[in-house]
């Protein structure tokens, strides 16, 4: 497993990096934003302007973290199949299933830990200004995006794993369909009741990379 997070962490330390950087750089900006109004026109106007106009103040990051998943995924898996190196890597001695729910584990954990930096940083800051029901609105709603940057990573997984480039291009509107759910909602916190089965369901996209791994190992190819 150790080996398996090494490799993954060459093939993709830049990019974290730089997602870190650009993530944390807008969850900044927006943060920086409310302040200024803040000093310009006091902390009442805040919240007169959230309840009376339903703004959340952090509009800038609703599709960041979309864009990180989809580049995570490119960065990690279009190398093992442009080098062919996906045949060598399944031919190890372990376990191919487990081997590839590992790889996912290794995206997923780094996106989770670049998400939740920018959730604390919001958090810190706005819970100093606001009350719990405002900021709480917040990051109510910027939660559905980040639910999406995660599923885009695991879509677009499947999608560079798949061994036929007519299968991609199927997997590409399928995935760009489901992805659509997640920005359907347009008012603060429109996915409320609905959170605990779109987390499921951001989740459950991780099992469609097996369906390309078992078309691999099948010999599908173009």
């Amino acid at each position: 497993m150790n080996a398996i997070f090494y490799k993954e962490w060459i093939k993709t330390r830049w990019y974290l990096l730089l997602a870190f950087i650009v993530t944390l750089g807008f969850a900044g900006y927006s943060m920086l934003r409310i302040s200024r109004i803040v000093e310009l026109k006091g902390v009442e106007h805040v919240w007169e302007v959230m309840l009376s106009r339903d703004a959340v103040f952090v509009d800038l990051l609703e599709y960041i973290p979309l864009l990180i998943g989809i580049l995570l995924a490119i960065v990690q898996y279009m190398p093992e199949m442009h080098r062919k190196c996906l045949k060598l890597t399944l031919h190890l001695p372990y376990p191919q299933l487990r081997m590839v729910n590992l790889m996912l584990l290794y995206g997923l954990i780094a996106l989770i830990i670049c998400f939740a930096i920018n959730y604390l940083l919001m958090f810190v800051y706005l819970q100093g200004i606001l009350a719990p029901e405002l900021y709480g609105r917040i990051l109510l709603t910027a939660l559905p995006w980040y639910l999406a940057g995660i599923s885009a990573y695991l879509l677009i997984a499947w999608i560079c794993l798949e061994p036929t480039w007519k299968r991609r291009v199927l997997n590409l509107v399928i995935s760009v369909l489901l992805l659509r759910i997640f920005f359907l909602g347009t008012s603060p916190e429109a996915y409320n009741g609905f959170l605990p089965w779109l987390a499921l369901y951001t989740l459950l996209t991780a099992s469609f990379s097996w369906l390309s791994i078992a078309r691999f190992k099948e010999g599908k190819q173009d």
